[in-house]
């Protein structure tokens, strides 16, 4: 390659969610962006194979085949893995790594990583969670807050559109929606009943990147309406949910200023002693080992939390001899995940002359009430609860062909209500990753080592939850409730986060409030190691808000000759 082919103004690892929104943003602003990949190209609905299949079209009839579970024991447990979407995940042999305490790293290597295959969950921070950690004396505040965001938030929701209602929650802030998907008969009678109840808990319509009514942006997107189909994991043909693939790697290309390279493991960010800053990074083509340098004013790391960590970690040089901005050794530190272990459900009588249409996409969603602005509970941290009503299909019958069989089929039996939490996770310095010091991958790179695991708070938010989790339900008038805490490892989550945190003191912190390197300000992280505590939100949309909001900071310091 000429020096010409590999310098650029910007560099993006990673082409998922936050990478995705890194392109657009730099791209759109004049700036020539590479964006490295390090799996094959995916292209919005060419690439999309099972998208429109029926089950019957499918080899398996849509059931994962038993070869392929024994083949990825570790990925197959992956929530919306499948026959119909595997092609969309990595083949554990492919890609290992060592676990130190059991992990489960769920990974989607290709372009738009794992943006074709994320929950699409979006509930914004409240003010409290940038704040709770220092004042409840389990971690330290972020360096910046909910008013440096909310800009942000508004600026991604208008683009990637986010359907939902405006509910006026102090513990769940409102942004800017499109129509939500509603309630079943069911779901508002358990809004109903736990508002009369309890007073403050609140079950509220799904914040969901779903274009349930699309406007003037996303249509210039070429995306349409969500069929409600439900089989998101797939790619959606109709763009009907966000991803980088339908979304902003196609907006940053009709720029003319992208440069998308799949296929390219990321090795290291390259230093310059002289400079003082980075100047590129090293790749290795995924297939023929080749290795080439890239060159550029800055750099973003979106490779997703772990990969993230990973590449800093083998970052080495005279000045950072432990990895890239690593004075203090707290790179790869502090990682923490979303506690998912906690479900219920119960049978509920009645409701039998009703139904509902299509399949929702989106899950209703029980507003954080724990702790909430002060410490109230033997545990420290809050738990968001997804929920929503069903009705199962088919009422009972020891037929299994013929006619008496389909017309079982054709009457609906009773309705449910299941119930699951996402919990807060406390950041701990002994919960970390690490490079292993003898065993590489099969481009010569340093495995991954994970070390992460529960402690004593995430037990006591899980008796907690369990506990009011059954008194809701039976609140409801569900009966046969049950509760059950399935002990999973950390990762199934798939919301790992931090290693590389966000903070105002550089001796207890990787990145500044602008998610610049404290030690090389030309490196921005705005994936979800950055995160310097977990919150009980989905995390994604504030990856993209942070994603958008240091590429404006990076870009006008770019302007000023500041970096």
């Amino acid at each position: 390659m000429t020096a010409e082919e590999t310098r650029f103004d910007a560099i993006v690892v990673g082409s998922g969610i936050s990478g995705g929104w890194a392109a657009k943003e730099l791209c759109e602003k004049g700036l020539k962006t590479l964006v490295l990949e390090r799996g094959r190209d995916v292209k919005h609905i060419r690439d999309y194979p099972t998208a429109n299949l029926a089950p019957w079209e499918l080899p398996h009839r849509g059931f994962t085949p038993r070869k392929l579970i024994d083949e990825n024991p570790l990925i197959s447990k992956a929530a919306g893995y499948g026959e119909d979407t595997a092609h969309f995940f990595v083949k554990d042999k492919d890609h290992p790594y060592v676990q130190e305490k059991p992990f489960d790293w769920i990974r989607g290597y290709q372009v738009g990583g794992k943006s074709l295959i994320w929950g699409r969950a979006c509930q914004r921070w409240s003010k409290y969670e940038f704040t709770a950690p220092e004042r409840h004396g389990y971690g330290m505040n972020w360096p910046i807050g909910y008013d440096d965001v909310a800009p942000w938030y508004t600026h991604v929701e208008r683009f990637i559109g986010v359907c939902g209602n405006a509910d006026h929650l102090e513990a769940m802030p409102d942004g800017e929606y499109l129509p939500p998907f509603d309630f079943n008969c069911v779901e508002k009678h358990l809004r109903d009943r736990l508002l009369e109840h309890y007073g403050n808990r609140y079950v509220v319509q799904g914040r969901w990147a779903h274009l349930s009514k699309p406007k003037e942006i996303h249509l210039q997107q070429g995306r349409g309406t969500c069929q409600a189909r439900n089989l998101c994991m797939r790619g959606c043909p109709f763009g009907g949910y966000f991803s980088s693939n339908s979304s902003t790697i196609p907006w940053a290309a009709k720029t003319g200023n992208l440069t998308v390279r799949p296929d390219s493991v990321v090795h290291s960010v390259l230093f310059d002693e002289v400079r003082g800053k980075a100047s590129g990074v090293r790749v290795i083509d995924a297939k023929t080992h080749a290795v080439t340098d890239y060159q550029a004013r800055i750099v973003f790391m979106n490779a997703s939390a772990l990969n993230t960590n990973l590449i800093l970690l083998n970052s080495r040089s005279k000045r950072f001899p432990n990895g890239l901005g690593n004075d203090y050794g707290l790179l790869g530190k502090y990682v923490c995940h979303h506690d998912y272990r906690a479900s219920a459900n119960g049978r509920i009588d009645g409701f039998l002359d009703k139904y509902f249409f299509g399949r929702n996409p989106t899950e209703c969603i029980l507003v954080n009430f724990r702790n909430v602005g002060k410490q109230e509970m033997d545990f420290v941290g809050g738990y968001t609860t997804f929920t929503g009503a069903y009705r199962e299909r088919g009422t009972p019958t020891t037929e299994t062909v013929g006619i008496p069989f389909k017309d079982a089929q054709t009457h609906a039996g009773p309705w449910g209500i299941y119930m699951y939490m996402q919990g807060e996770t406390i950041p701990k310095e002994a919960n970390h990753v690490r490079l292993h010091e003898s065993k590489t991958d099969q481009w010569g790179i340093p495995l991954l080592v994970t070390s992460v695991g529960y402690d004593d708070n995430d037990d006591k938010m899980i008796r907690d939850w369990r506990a009011e989790a059954k008194a809701m339900l039976e609140v409801a008038g569900c009966h046969n409730v049950g509760t059950r805490d399935n002990g999973q490892a950390p990762g199934l989550d798939i919301h790992e986060m931090g290693g590389c945190r966000m903070g105002s003191d550089p001796k207890r912190s990787m990145l500044n409030n602008w998610n610049q390197m404290h030690a090389c300000p030309n490196v921005f992280v705005t994936d979800g190691a950055c995160m310097t505590s977990t919150g009980n939100q989905s995390p994604s949309i504030l990856y993209m808000a942070l994603t958008a909001r240091a590429v404006d900071h990076a870009a006008g310091e770019l302007s000023k000759q500041n970096l």
